[in-house]
């Protein structure tokens, strides 16, 4: 069965505190309108620091959409390599031994996309699949991990390498000026994700059950509206309550399996903000600290877009993982609104490898 492994996730050096973004606000949107709302909407978020590939005196600039993408793309190359060969010795794998890649971003368009790339730089075989996914924002990372499971059914001696890299901070657009993007303003950070689900063996969460759900008409609700400076961040004054009607799907897929969803061991559950993790913790009856991990993540960078489930589920082995066939779910939201989600156990290889020679 296959099995997700430990992430490897890499934030950029430069540094942005809560402080440092209310006090910007405070200066570049002094005549807002509305600027208490956003200052209080942004304090409640409880990002307290971001990480961003540029200074913050850069990342104020619009130099272009061009220019934009063209860092998007030398970021992109000159920080992936080193967190997938970290996801790669955590698996106890090599380039060679990978059958395909699953590549997850928003904030940046390449074509072909940089997963052509990795396979001629880091000696990946060229019979590799690529899978590129753009469009489905936050929930790309739930999304990867299932396509690999779904992969990894298919081809049971296959192993597939994920990779999430968002750059939030390049869609920074300086003249929007609606709550939403004030908001996100305040709560996006930048961040490199990799993991690998392996077709046999490894330590982690032993998938077993995926699933997606779209809550009718709401595709308006998280958007880009993509214009000649670039992508124009959108966001509905409803999402936060979209925790209402996908709770319900979370514990429907879990029921399908003859789970409950709410007497789970782990959560690792995207981080679109703290309303998010709350209203679940209520819908899905569990203690707020369940969510402990995804907390963690947005306190200490920020919401990074398809690399919170990574960032999450990495804290959870920091931790010492679980308890061997521990129950667990992850999830990912996103743009549709969507959710990906899915189910495993924890296990362990050698724990894994004995049962197996025990059999024999």
């Amino acid at each position: 069965m296959a099995t997700l492994c430990r992430p490897a996730v890499s934030v950029p050096e430069h540094v942005i505190t809560m402080e440092e973004t209310l006090a910007l606000a405070r200066s570049h949107h002094a005549d807002h309108p509305q600027l208490p709302l956003a200052l209080r909407l942004i304090e409640n978020t409880g990002v307290q620091t971001r990480h961003l590939v540029q200074p913050i005196e850069e990342t104020l600039k619009h130099p272009g959409f061009e220019d934009r993408n063209a860092l998007y793309q030398a970021e992109a190359k000159a920080r992936v390599p080193a967190v997938v060969q970290r996801a790669l010795d955590d698996a106890r794998l090599r380039a060679a031994d990978i059958d395909v890649i699953i590549y997850v971003s928003c904030t940046g368009f390449m074509m072909p996309s940089l997963t052509a790339w990795l396979i001629n730089e880091m000696d990946f075989s060229s019979d590799t699949r690529q899978i590129p996914i753009a469009q489905l924002g936050c929930a790309a990372g739930g999304a990867a991990v299932n396509r690999a499971h779904d992969f990894c059914t298919a081809y049971p001696d296959a192993n597939a390498l994920i990779v999430a890299c968002e750059f939030c901070s390049l869609c920074y657009q300086p003249t929007d000026l609606g709550i939403g993007s004030l908001l996100s303003n305040g709560l996006f950070g930048d961040g490199v994700a990799a993991a690998v689900v392996r077709g046999r063996g490894g330590t982690g969460i032993t998938l077993e059950r995926n699933g997606s759900y779209l809550i009718p008409k709401t595709e308006d609700w998280i958007a880009y509206d993509v214009r000649a400076t670039g992508f124009h961040f959108l966001l509905d004054k409803r999402v936060p309550t979209t925790m209402e009607p996908l709770a319900p799907a979370l514990q429907e897929l879990a029921g399908l399996h003859g789970w409950n969803a709410s007497e789970l061991d782990f959560y690792i559950i995207h981080a679109g903000g703290p309303r998010i993790l709350d209203d679940l913790s209520k819908f899905l009856q569990v203690p707020p600290d369940a969510f402990r991990f995804s907390r963690a993540t947005l306190t200490e960078y920020g919401n990074i877009a398809s690399a919170v489930v990574l960032d999450a589920l990495r804290r959870l082995f920091d931790e010492g993982g679980a308890h061997d066939t521990a129950r667990g779910m992850l999830a990912g939201f996103g743009p549709g609104i969507t959710a990906e989600m899915s189910l495993g156990r924890w296990s362990h290889s050698d724990d894994r490898e004995a049962l197996v020679e025990a059999a024999v």
